[in-house]
């Protein structure tokens, strides 16, 4: 069964249009093109600024007029993450979808439902001609999932609107009042080589869930980079020489694949301490992580590796880096105050590199991270840098949209909302700073397994999603 054979067919017809288009993060040209043509296609004032982000305006429909206005956002690059044995080029190929029972997820690959699911319901209400609804902006977003530098290069007076429904929160009993704000923490040195010939031990690990690094980051799932990080710090006392490393991915997915190559003095008590460890690590794992797979291989390569010392020291500053859970909000019941996701891990040529994402919804909380990890970076001889920070969302309880979409969730649904705060990122909080006079929410269809290739969005949420979003759209607040 096709995607475009689903209800509501608006939504999957234009889902599965998206899906069709490469749109990495900070490759969004081909998308903002087709979102440009789309808007002009309906003969609606169509605008695409500097950083690519595109605006497409429509009026009130009949007897709408005096209600405020509304801006739609969601953003239209996506996380590309596959599985290693996937044959897929992000850069070329289309999203292979598949229904299993009640869920769509992608073959091998991510879904791209994030935030795809909230740009088709967007695109399915401006194609509308029988949909009720006030003045809108559909504000289209780029790089939210790589540092948010759409948002964040929003002119002011771009917007109008003075209510802003962004569609990207992953359960559909919520409404997200505020989030997280992240720093990237990038330690990377430069080493001296020599060239190894012959016998070396490769590591690989595969099979972890993986993840969101923010939403899924206190569950305890396996991450690859910790994973290979306690494996290699078995062997220091083996004149351990490392040669290549190539661990994780993107910064805001919990990593699930890791491999390194390296050279020891003594490859069978090496190798007798990695069984050992493999063993603890996998019976440590055996109920969160089901699929996991270490995998150890004695192979005839020829490589670049480091000193001894060298590698003792890159390694240990590796296990040193805090990772998971920094504290819980003691303010918001199981609420994840500040965290932080070692999501890249490389050596190549001499060229070694740690990559990680912090978040906080406390500024202080998130500087106590970054101190922490920037000593143990600096104390192994790496050089730090920070960049892509961006604000959290504070709060609005007291905002006159949450109070019409709770009493119409509780009327639709026999059952109250659950308003929350999330530690992720939402273009939310750099949204208001530019704009500090408006009103945003947060919401959306279940989506489980973002940032990873088990990704999938549940068919009945997407249409429970729907109706309560039309049903919002005829009850927004006068002028």
């Amino acid at each position: 069964m096709s995607i475009l054979n689903l209800e509501p067919k608006e939504i999957w017809k234009n889902f599965n249009n998206l899906n069709a288009i490469p749109r990495a993060s900070k490759k969004e040209k081909q998308i903002t093109a087709f979102m440009k043509s789309f808007g002009d296609s309906l003969g609606l004032e169509t605008t695409v600024d500097e950083m690519g982000n595109v605006l497409i305006r429509k009026a009130a429909s009949v007897g709408m007029n005096e209600r405020r206005t509304v801006i739609l956002q969601s953003h239209l690059d996506m996380v590309c993450q596959k599985n290693s044995e996937t044959k897929f080029d992000f850069d070329t190929d289309k999203i292979q979808t598949v229904i299993d029972n009640e869920w769509v997820r992608a073959d091998g690959t991510t879904l791209g439902a994030d935030n795809g699911i909230g740009v088709a319901t967007i695109m399915a209400i401006l194609e509308s001609k029988s949909i009720v609804h006030p003045a809108l902006e559909a504000l289209f977003t780029v790089d939210e999932e790589t540092g948010m530098t759409g948002a964040f290069g929003l002119k002011p007076g771009f917007l109008k609107g003075d209510i802003l429904l962004n569609l990207d929160t992953e359960e559909d009993d919520e409404i997200t009042i505020g989030c997280a704000g992240g720093i990237d923490v990038t330690a990377s040195q430069e080493f001296s080589v020599k060239e190894s010939f012959g016998e070396g031990v490769l590591i690989e690990i595969k099979g972890l869930r993986g993840g969101h690094s923010g939403v899924d980051i206190h569950e305890g799932r396996g991450n690859a980079n910790v994973i290979l990080g306690r494996l290699l710090y078995s062997g220091i006392n083996n004149g351990i020489q490392l040669g290549m490393i190539d661990a994780g991915g993107l910064r805001n997915a919990i990593p699930r694949e890791a491999s390194a190559y390296m050279i020891v003095s003594d490859k069978n008590s090496f190798l007798l301490g990695l069984e050992s460890l493999k063993a603890s690590l996998l019976a440590e794992y055996k109920n969160v992580e089901k699929g996991l797979e270490i995998k150890f291989s004695v192979i005839n390569k020829k490589e670049q590796v480091i000193g001894v010392v060298e590698s003792i020291r890159f390694i240990q500053a590796l296990v040193a880096a805090h990772n998971g859970v920094f504290r819980m909000s003691p303010d918001v019941a199981g609420l994840v105050e500040a965290s932080n996701n070692i999501a890249r891990v490389s050596l190549a040529n001499g060229k070694a590199t740690i990559m990680c994402l912090t978040r906080s919804s406390v500024e202080s909380t998130k500087t106590a991270i970054v101190n922490q990890l920037q000593s143990s970076f600096e104390l192994a001889g790496m050089d730090v840098l920070f960049s892509g920070a961006y604000p959290g969302w504070k709060p609005n309880p007291d905002a006159g949209i949450l109070t019409v979409m709770e009493q119409i969730y509780t009327r639709k649904f026999n059952n109250s909302p659950r308003v929350d705060v999330i530690h992720a990122g939402l273009e939310c909080g750099i949204i208001g700073a530019h704009y500090p006079h408006m009103e945003m929410v947060s919401f959306g269809p279940t989506i489980k397994g973002a940032h990873s290739p088990e990704e999938r969005v549940n068919i009945k949420s997407v249409q429970k999603f729907w109706s309560y979003l039309l049903e919002i759209l005829k009850e927004i607040p006068l002028k």
